[in-house]
């Protein structure tokens, strides 16, 4: 598979609602111990109405559809990670505006843009233990050069998965985990969680 056509990105966005589903639990738990608890609510709310809006769409410009879908997302879920979630896939639907399907250096600018969007909506950067920390090396690894489109995602769910465990020994820096500083350290970031799971999805259905 070398580019992503708008059937597959139904297929993508179906399993993300799958993911979402059978995550809600693990999520609600990762985020309970710092947080409100209540991520994997929204993001079960945020990629059912995701699925459901692409499998019917008629937009066939495949950009427009990513913003669209994003702007779905944030009146489904106007939350803190509902919210920047959305804008990732806003601004990473701005980035490939005009594609009819989405080849590797497509896919890279999407992802890049999609972590630059949510860094730039949520003042975050690397380091700071939020979703960043598992997107920012997945957008970089599909920058690199790849013989595939399914080789580069498979380098960018590694990189994102490396990201997520390095959250383990940051200090949270954002959100109501920031309150607890150094008692934050050894978790697992439950917004880098979701940011490595949603790489995952998109490198899995590549392989097959």
């Amino acid at each position: 598979m070398e580019t992503f056509e708008k059937q597959d990105l139904i297929t993508i966005f179906s399993h993300l609602h799958e993911m979402a589903a059978a995550q809600r639990d693990h999520l609600i738990e990762l985020d309970s111990v710092m947080g409100d608890g209540d991520l994997g609510l929204t993001m079960l709310a945020v990629f059912s109405a995701a699925d459901q809006f692409v499998s019917t769409s008629e937009e066939d410009d495949l950009g427009t559809l990513l913003m669209k879908t994003g702007m779905v997302m944030a009146k489904a879920a106007p939350s803190t990670m509902g919210t920047l979630m959305a804008t990732g896939f806003m601004r990473g639907g701005k980035a490939v505006k005009g594609a009819t399907s989405l080849d590797r250096p497509a896919i890279a600018a999407f992802f890049t843009a999609f972590t630059e969007g949510i860094m730039d909506r949520g003042k975050s950067k690397p380091g700071e233990k939020t979703i960043i920390d598992a997107l920012h090396p997945a957008a970089a690894a599909l920058e690199q050069e790849h013989e595939s489109l399914a080789q580069a995602l498979a380098a960018a769910r590694s990189a994102a998965y490396e990201g997520l465990e390095a959250t383990k020994d940051m200090v949270a820096q954002h959100g109501r985990a920031a309150y607890y500083q150094e008692r934050s350290r050894t978790t697992q970031d439950p917004g880098a969680t979701i940011g490595a799971l949603v790489v995952e999805v998109f490198a899995a259905y590549a392989a097959q």
